[in-house]
Parts: structure tokens; sequence; C-alpha cells
């Protein structure tokens, strides 16, 4: 259990939508999806052709600062003592010219050094006047989930009042390679987290942050808490290089820690985001997960995967869908499953959220992410409890 409450006061996203939060919330909840053909690279050689690839100009460093900055405006907290945590792989885009473009030019490797994922999160902290600690994930998909875990542990045991946390990812043509060579991508180019005739993940471009705070230092400054990061949880199960265990337990025990340590019971969950990737085992093996959670009420759990919205963000995931989670929050809506048709009986019975639904009365949201090499993470969104100081007004 915590000691001490941990309180989102702000948030910042760049997704395929756009830069800025508004831009997800509105197209999230409209149902639309960000798909586009891809532009940033050549194409021909792949089978996908499909990302949800931004308009955003800049290089990742930018895209970071941009959305934390977007965090700390709505928080009005003082960024100049906060702890800075980043999930990133750095940015592959800028590994990629420097390997490509010869490795004897000074602003070759001046690219280079500047996208490692330690030298990002320096960077990126000393731009935003940023001076506490400084560190990066980069655990694959579960990177900024587990950043946002750690923050939560740091705020909680009394070791840091406020945290700027988040994940990285733009669409790079190296991981899209990969992820085309490994036959994950849908070569049809539609995401369908759970869907009898999903084929594959598409990917999608995501940086999100968001601003933790003690609950003594939000009240402190009078500050607005957003919700709670009341729960999460971590577990590897190690049961192969790239696939999900077909069991779902490693996936269940990440979420019954966030449970536990949150004080949630299950039956208490009114939505999960799911990790969803829309290939065949994860959704598969993730469906297992819910029932070893939830027992027999699985099947009446709103669920729904938001990467059929915003594509896979990879290292950034976490961050987005934990947005996302504290959006459902405050909008009282959950977000569709955008792109899913018909289910698959060998998910067995859920409820999935196909459109978007009014949802006056939700409290806890349970966010979740694996990655590959089995390892999994979850975390547990609550509404945002009445400060202490309205209270009393």
């Amino acid at each position: 259990m915590t000691t001490r409450r941990v309180l989102v006061s702000g948030y910042g996203a760049l997704t395929g939508f756009g830069l800025g939060a508004a831009c997800l919330r509105r197209a999230l909840f409209d149902g639309e999806h960000a798909f586009v053909p891809v532009t940033r690279f050549e194409t021909r050689a792949y089978r996908s052709k499909l990302a949800a690839q931004s308009s955003y100009q800049h290089d990742e460093v930018a895209a970071c600062v941009d959305c934390a900055r977007e965090a700390i405006r709505m928080s009005g907290c003082d960024p100049a003592n906060a702890a800075m945590l980043l999930g990133t792989s750095g940015d592959i885009a800028a590994l990629d010219r420097f390997w490509s473009q010869g490795l004897d030019t000074g602003a070759a490797v001046d690219d280079a050094l500047r996208s490692v994922p330690a030298v990002m999160v320096e960077t990126i902290a000393r731009t935003l006047g940023i001076r506490g600690r400084r560190l990066a994930f980069t655990n694959a998909c579960v990177a900024s989930t587990s950043a946002l875990a750690y923050a939560g542990e740091l705020i909680s045991s009394g070791r840091e009042e406020t945290v700027v946390c988040g994940g990285s990812s733009l669409l790079s043509q190296v991981f899209f390679a990969l992820f085309d060579a490994g036959r994950a991508m849908s070569p049809r180019g539609r995401l369908r987290p759970f869907a009898r005739d999903r084929d594959g993940l598409l990917l999608g471009d995501g940086v999100a942050f968001l601003v933790l705070e003690s609950e003594q230092h939000l009240r402190e400054r009078r500050g607005a808490a957003l919700a709670e990061l009341a729960g999460w949880g971590i577990s590897s199960d190690a049961f192969h290089v790239c696939q999900p265990d077909p069991s779902g337990q490693g996936l269940a025990r990440a979420a019954r820690q966030a449970l536990r340590r949150a004080g949630v019971e299950p039956h208490a969950v009114g939505y999960v985001n799911a990790h969803g990737t829309g290939t065949p085992l994860n959704d598969r093996a993730e469906s297992n997960a819910l029932r070893l959670v939830f027992g027999a009420q699985a099947s009446c759990v709103p669920l729904s995967s938001t990467k059929g919205a915003t594509g896979h963000t990879l290292e950034a995931a976490g961050a987005v869908e934990a947005v996302i989670g504290v959006l459902a929050l405050t909008e009282h809506k959950l977000p569709p499953c955008v792109g899913h048709e018909e289910p698959d009986p060998e998910c067995g019975a859920l409820d999935l959220v196909t459109k978007t639904r009014a949802a006056p009365a939700l409290d806890n949201v349970l966010s979740l992410n694996a990655a590959f090499g089995g390892v999994n993470a979850a975390l547990l969104l609550r509404r945002a409890p009445q400060p202490s100081w309205e209270a009393a007004l």
C-alpha cells in the first residue's frame, strides 16, 4: 500500500492526431483513428504502408519538451526541483541518420549523442529548468509504464514531491522495417483489437508526459488534482523473447499488484484500457489475464484498446494510455475500441466498448501494458479526491 497519495496535476501529449492533449481528447471520443499513408520515409519495400503518423516536424527531444511543457503549464507547478523520468529507446531516426550518413561528420556525431536515452532526458530536463534526479527507462513497450510506476514509488515513499514523467516514440524507418519483417503489422492497414479478423498491429507517433505530485505538495501550493495514480505493478514471466505467455499469468500478476497497492477490489474497476495490440497471440493472452484477475465478472468490465485509434506507440504506450485514463476519468467517458468489428470467440465474452460510452460513475481505470521478453506492467488510476481546502469552503 502507498504511504502518500500520488496525484496527477497535468498532462501533455503528441499522437498521430496532432500536438496537444486536446487533439487526442477530441479524436478519441469521436471514435476516429489516426492512420495515414506513411510519408516520413519510403515504404515501397514493406508489406504495410500505414501508421498513425503526425504532422510534427521536429525531432523527438523537441517533442518531449513540447509535451512536458504542456503538462507543466496545465499543472501550474514549479518544475525546478522536480524529478524527470522518461521511457524511450532514444531518437531512433537520429541514430539511423548517424549510421547511414557516415561516422566522420561532427554534426552526425552530435545528432547521435543527443539521441541516446540518458542524454535525451538530461537535455529535456535542462531545457525545462528541471534540476532534480533524471532517469531513462528503456524496457521496450512498458518503458513509460515503468517510469510512471517508479515515479509513484518515489513520491509515495517521500523521496520526491514532484515528478515530470512520460514516454516517447516517434515513427522511425528502423522500427517500421523490423515490425514489418517480423510480419507483426497488419497488411490490410487496420488495427482491430480483440476482433476475429485481426491480423496485426500498426505503429504510431506517441509522446506523453504527466506531472505527478504528492498530495501534501499539491495542497500546499493550492493546485488541482486531475486524478490519482493509486496503484502500479510490474512482473516478468520470461515466457518467450517476443510471444506473450498464452495463460496471461504474468500480466494478471502485474494487474493484481496494482489493485492491491491501490486497495481496490476487482469489482470496483470501471474500465480497462487493454494493451490490445491487435495481434492474434497478444489479445488472446490478455483475455486470459483478464479472466484470471476478474474471474466470472470478466465479461462485465468495460474494456477497449485505444491502440485502434493511436496505433502502437511502443515505449510511449504506457504514458499515452495513462493520459487517456485521466481523460476517461475527467470526461466521464469510455473511449472506443476503434476498428473492432466481429468479436473473436477465442478471446471469450468481453464487454468491448465499440462506441464512446458515458460513464458518470467511473472511479477506477486499469491500464495494462506488455513488452517483448515477458515484461508486464499495470497502472490503476482513480478519480481525483476532493482537495481538503475545497471541502472546507
